[in-house]
Parts: structure tokens; C-alpha cells; sequence
């Protein structure tokens, strides 16, 4: 179930709300993606528990594939969980880098998800 939020700026960000939907694949995505777009979202959030374990597996490529069609389709994202505990080196680097770098966002809750989404026009 894909829930639609409009930020005071008039932004339109998509949120995959947890437990209607799993993330294993770049086509389990092109659907949301298509979905959220053709409604108007510039941005989607997704609950960590909604993607794979492969997802954070960065060896497996799925992150980077994932994150491919994001900048295809000219789309930010933000990623809501814990990520405080993460225990691999690369993948703690690789959130602190897409958060510095903005287009892809790693929060840890929801409005602090819209306000960073809401930030890129």
C-alpha cells in the first residue's frame, strides 16, 4: 500500500508503508516507481524491513541496481530504519555517503524522511 504525503512546498513524496509490499528485485520496484510517478511523486520513502536482506548484502549488486532506476527515473529516495548498529564497514560508508550526498537518504523515521525529500526540487 503506497501512502501520498504533500509537503508545504507542494512536493508530493510516495511512502511504501511496511508490510504491503517486498523489494527483491529492480521489477518488484518499476511498478512502485512507475505508480508513484504517475501520481505526481518526485520522491519515495521505503521502510528497510520492506527491502531485502540482499538489498544491504552490498556484494549481491541490488543496491546498486535499485538505486540505478532511482536516478533513471529522475526519483529521490529515503530509506527508514535503524542504521546505527550497521556492522559492515562498506555499507556504514556507503549510507554516510548517500546521505552527504542527498539523492539517496538513509532516516530514521518518516518526517525526517519528507523533510530531506522535500528539500530536492
Amino acid at each position: 500500500m503506497i501512502k501520498y504525503h504533500k509537503t508545504a512546498n507542494g512536493i508530493s513524496i510516495a511512502e511504501i508503508l511496511p508490510g504491503s509490499e517486498t523489494i527483491g528485485t529492480t521489477d518488484d520496484l518499476l511498478d512502485i516507481l512507475a505508480d508513484a510517478g504517475y501520481n505526481g511523486s518526485t520522491g519515495l520513502i521505503v521502510h528497510s524491513a520492506t527491502l531485502s536482506k540482499d538489498f544491504f548484502d552490498l556484494r549481491t549488486g541490488l543496491a546498486g541496481e535499485i538505486l540505478q532506476k532511482f536516478s533513471n527515473y529522475r526519483m529521490k529516495l529515503a530509506i527508514i530504519g535503524d542504521f546505527a548498529e550497521v556492522k559492515s564497514k562498506a555499507l556504514r560508508d556507503f549510507i554516510r555517503e548517500s546521505n552527504t550526498r542527498g539523492t539517496i537518504n538513509f532516516t530514521g523515521s518518516a518526517e525526517e524522511a519528507i523533510n530531506r525529500l522535500d528539500k530536492w526540487k
